[in-house]
């Protein structure tokens, strides 16, 4: 019992050097921050649908597919049959 205690002891505040060195640093607690995140994006976006009427420029085309692709792989998005 004697041992288990002396090895807890000796080992909560561990410094190098002889025991007659004062210690750099009182032990204190480390505090750990842990940051969550949570992604709400498919509960408020939708697909985009366009026209046959519509005129998109090249680069509004490809950002529209680009969002309607990650939506069905991210949000699971089926396509509408429209």
């Amino acid at each position: 019992m004697a041992l288990c205690l002396l090895a807890v002891l000796s080992s909560s505040c561990a410094t190098d050097g002889p025991a007659t060195k004062p210690p750099a640093a009182p032990c204190e607690p480390q505090i750990v921050v842990k940051t969550r995140v949570t992604d709400t994006a498919c509960e408020w976006t939708r697909p985009i649908y366009v026209s046959k009427t519509d005129v998109l420029s090249d680069d509004t085309a490809r950002a529209i597919l680009s969002h309607n692709t990650a939506g069905a792989k991210v949000c699971g998005w089926k396509p509408s049959g429209k």
